[in-house]
């Protein structure tokens, strides 16, 4: 099953530093994500100055107990960057899942 997931940053003083601090593990995640097939697509949200606010991700789990178990343990939502994530049920075009595997 398809997921978009859209995890928005703290608004705080510090929310960027959060961000940066545990931003290499994140996309070493993502990179095992995408290896197995699992990450479809990714993108960093910026505000109006192209600071990084946010992540946007479309994943391919079984169920969204799979997901959920990968939530417990996504760098960017153990290291308090992510304050608010919104989470939709999505069905990914062929030609996009084609060129992402």
């Amino acid at each position: 099953m398809q997921f978009m997931v859209l995890g928005y940053d703290g608004k705080d003083d510090d929310a960027l530093d959060r961000r940066l601090a545990v931003r290499e593990q994140h996309l070493a995640v993502g990179d095992r994500l995408a290896a197995d097939g699992t990450l479809l697509f990714a993108a960093a949200i910026l505000d109006a100055n192209a600071t990084m606010i946010g992540s946007m991700l479309v994943l391919d789990f079984p169920s969204r107990v799979e997901l959920d178990a990968w939530l417990d343990v996504e760098p960017y939502v153990t290291g308090d960057v992510w304050r608010q994530i919104e989470i939709s049920p999505v069905r990914v075009g062929r030609s996009v899942i084609g060129a992402s595997r």
